[in-house]
């Protein structure tokens, strides 16, 4: 494995993950059949604090990545509050814009379709946790575009760096990799596993030390 420079920002995200039981270590069944050795769940960044953090560490990456957009649009469910939370932090860091999300079922009363907030228009950012099928990116690139609107990238939360599944057999390549050739559009990711390796091989904590082993064998095993 090359030795690379520590990504600074990347780091203090997989720590913050690690220390907040969000990112946890074992033995894991993915939704592709796959035994992992680590966890990701996005789902328990749920209190104000930490909602917060990980907010500050989208939009940080974002302003740091350079890519252009004109507002944020999160997928139902998770990330209607991520493109919420960050909305607010961008707006903290002096980059105000507006965003909007989607419900799984239209409404036939009051304001009525499937889109809420600001009108989705120009470049529109897609916020989610994570990639795994492109699933989600599909049907919010849809959406956006049947709006009269243009998907300009995807911003997540941690790139997993694996091999997608085609029919249940492995694909040679990522659901971000997929994703970046099959729309044309960006991905960018706060943090990836090469970075997630990076920190368990680095850490003081022995115990944090002995999962850099089977991380870096399923990377072997799956990784692209």
């Amino acid at each position: 494995m090359s030795v690379t420079t520590p990504d600074p920002l990347a780091q203090a995200f997989v720590r913050f993950s690690v220390e907040a039981g969000v990112l946890r270590f074992g033995e894991f069944k993915t939704k592709a059949g796959r035994l992992s050795p680590y966890f990701f769940n996005a789902g328990l960044f749920d209190d104000g604090a930490k909602l917060g953090r990980l907010a500050e560490f989208y939009a940080r990456r974002l302003v740091a990545s350079g890519l252009e957009f004109d507002m944020l649009f999160g997928p139902a469910y998770k990330g209607i509050t991520l493109a919420a939370a960050v909305a607010i932090e961008l707006a903290r860091l002096g980059r105000n814009v507006p965003y909007a999300y989607n419900r799984k079922e239209a409404k036939d009363h009051g304001e009525g379709g499937t889109l809420v907030g600001a009108p989705v228009r120009g470049r529109v950012l897609i916020i989610d946790d994570v990639i795994s099928a492109g699933t989600s990116v599909r049907e919010s690139v849809a959406l956006i575009s049947a709006a009269g609107a243009q998907a300009c990238g995807v911003t997540i939360a941690l790139d997993r760096q694996e091999r997608a599944t085609d029919g249940g057999v492995d694909a040679p390549w990522s659901a971000v990799q997929f994703v970046k050739r099959h729309f044309g559009i960006e991905v960018v990711s706060i943090a990836t596993l090469a970075d997630l390796l990076q920190y368990l091989a680095t850490n003081e904590d022995p115990q944090l030390q002995r999962c850099a082993a089977p991380v870096q064998a399923y990377r072997q095993r799956y990784g692209c």
